[in-house]
């Protein structure tokens, strides 16, 4: 389990997630348990995920983003504009993780 990410492993991560799509959306009801679990198992597949937060959504992308680390002991990535990026280390079985430098 890592503890903490370095700035070099950060910007690695940024570059992964250049490639990425937007895997979710956070709308007009914010962040709900529905969605928390919905990230959770998003992350545990892919480690690192692309959100998208609506104009609708009550809270920042900001905010979305430190809610979420917070929940769910993720790292925050990236926040620009209304892109929120997060990485979790997977502790799943015969996966091929993210190797961070």
């Amino acid at each position: 389990m890592i503890e903490n990410i370095s700035t070099k492993q950060r910007a690695y991560l940024r570059g992964l997630a250049n490639a990425l799509d937007c895997v979710m959306q956070i709308g007009k009801d914010g962040l709900t348990d529905n969605s928390y679990d919905a990230i959770e198992a998003l992350l545990q597949a892919r480690e690192l995920i692309k959100i998208k937060v609506l104009k609708n959504c009550p809270l920042s992308p900001k905010e979305v983003c430190k809610e979420i680390c917070n929940k769910l002991n993720a790292f925050p990535v990236q926040v620009i504009g209304s892109i929120v990026v997060v990485y979790k280390f997977s502790t799943k079985k015969d996966f091929k993780h993210i190797e961070l430098i």
